[in-house]
């Protein structure tokens, strides 16, 4: 993987001894970028591999932690530089102990992040933008517009946020939150490469899900990272898909698909086909028959996903005889398939219900 460059302007501003018109942040900084800003500050090499442990394996919160550094750098350090930490200004935990966290980030925006314990794993949902422009039917996200995208140290401290709040490891990364990863690309890459190479979470272990940026898929092949890649179906053909996410008119079904076998024969990964059942919607044997012979030779697994309830959606989730039915022909036609297991549900835990809340009046 590329490194994604964050101190060329600092570079050259410190050269010219120009002043910064914003400081960079030390959250989402590789060791190397680290090293470099070592370097600039007339101190060796090592002090940057010193500042990336602490932030990324002691998830130091502020510099005074750092105590292994020399206090004039320490205030060099505060001088030069940025070390801001998300504040959790809203904290919901259900029965099974998953945990959704709305988190003020420095600008005053909010975003969702949510931490999911298993038996054998601890999983990280995060957020990639402050809302999204995708916009479908059946999330709360879109209903409160889009702001930007978060930068990659923001990315990866939802993930030391949540490391914070177990006393476990976190060992799994789902990119399933508020936003669309591949329209964030350049800082989700970054935030991988950091979660991967700084904190030390498997490549295997993580997952981008997208509803289908076809050229960012490609794109995203010729990086040929051993990750997961999760695509929201959601519908068999076109014309329902444009329904339920009105974003995927801009890339058709035929040539996703097409972009999804590419992705997998240059990875060698199986890709996962997310596919949210609504009932009476996209739900019925026919739209099973259909999406069979869609993904019908494909590397791949589908993962059916029952309607979680949003407040102020006029939606509803299938019955379970309707969701057997519907993966008993998905599996009769060879196509292995997965249910989520449901957990959450009882503190909001889809995606921007918890913001959305924090927005409407009391």
């Amino acid at each position: 993987m590329k490194e994604y460059p964050t101190l060329v302007l600092y570079l050259e501003t410190v050269r010219s001894r120009d002043r910064l018109k914003e400081k960079p942040h030390l959250l989402g900084m590789t060791s190397l970028e680290l090293e470099e800003l070592a370097e600039l500050l007339g101190e060796p090499k090592f002090r940057g591999r010193q500042i990336a442990k602490w932030l990324y394996k002691h998830n130091a919160t502020s510099l005074d932690e750092m105590t292994d550094l020399p206090l004039s750098l320490r205030e060099r350090l505060k001088e030069a530089t940025v070390l801001y930490r998300a504040r959790i200004v809203n904290r919901s935990v259900s029965r099974d102990e998953t945990t959704k966290l709305l988190l003020e980030l420095e600008d005053g925006q909010t975003i969702e992040s949510v931490l999911i314990p298993y038996e054998d794993r601890v999983s990280v949902c995060v957020s990639t933008q402050v809302g999204c422009v995708v916009r479908c039917i059946f999330c709360a996200t879109g209903i409160s517009g889009f702001a930007r995208n978060l930068t990659a140290g923001e990315i990866v401290d939802e993930v030391l946020t949540c490391q914070k709040e177990t006393a476990r490891r976190v060992s799994h990364v789902v990119y399933m939150g508020m936003g669309e990863p591949l329209l964030n690309y350049e800082n989700v890459l970054k935030s991988i490469q950091i979660l991967n190479k700084e904190v030390g979470i498997s490549m295997r272990h993580i997952t981008i899900s997208t509803i289908g940026i076809t050229p960012q898929i490609r794109r995203l092949a010729e990086e040929k990272l051993q990750l997961t890649l999760a695509v929201s179906l959601h519908a068999p053909d076109d014309m329902l898909r444009r329904q339920i996410i009105p974003f995927a008119a801009r890339y058709p079904l035929q040539d996703l698909i097409e972009a999804c076998k590419e992705y997998a024969e240059t990875t060698g990964r199986r890709i996962t086909f997310e596919y949210l059942l609504i009932r009476n919607i996209n739900d019925s044997i026919s739209h099973a028959r259909k999406l069979a012979n869609l993904l019908k030779g494909m590397l791949c697994n589908v993962n059916l996903i029952p309607y979680n309830a949003v407040e102020g959606l006029e939606l509803d989730r299938p019955s379970q005889a309707r969701v057997r039915a519907f993966r008993s022909v998905l599996e009769e036609s060879g196509i292995t398939v997965t249910q989520r297991v449901e957990r959450g549900h009882a503190i909001s835990a889809a995606c921007g219900q918890l913001r959305r809340r924090s927005q409407l009046p009391n």
